[in-house]
């Protein structure tokens, strides 16, 4: 989303992505991979479940994670071991939202150029 997002500042639009990771590990994301648009925490996974996107891992997967020295409880600050569905939504002027892409599949994701081409629909 890098790569296209001074089209969607030009289009007028902002891109703001909802992590449950603490801040503090979303900007060592940032850093790394040079993000400018804002990455804001969604603690428990609220906004998540508020939009029905929100799941537990499995414990099978909860060892699979810990084996990758990956431990949620850690990362996103509380023990619930949640995550969000991935998913992308184009949001207008009035708080209406007018595509979403959501697809249990975190490897499946909108190319980015299809979120300024809806952008673009919205001008």
């Amino acid at each position: 989303m890098q790569a296209v997002y001074g089209e969607i500042k030009a289009l007028g639009a902002e891109l703001v992505v909802i992590s449950p990771e603490l801040s503090k590990f979303s900007a060592e994301l940032a850093a790394r991979h040079k993000l400018a648009f804002p990455i804001l925490h969604d603690h428990a996974c609220q906004i998540a479940h508020t939009f029905g996107l929100a799941f537990t891992l499995p414990v099978d997967l909860k060892g699979v994670y810990l084996s990758f020295n990956n431990d949620l409880a850690v990362r996103n600050g509380e023990p619930s071991w949640q995550l969000p569905i991935p998913a992308r939504f184009v949001i207008d002027r009035n708080g209406i939202v007018r595509t979403a892409d959501v697809d249990p599949d975190y490897t499946v994701r909108p190319e980015p150029n299809l979120t300024v081409a809806a952008l673009k629909t919205l001008s």
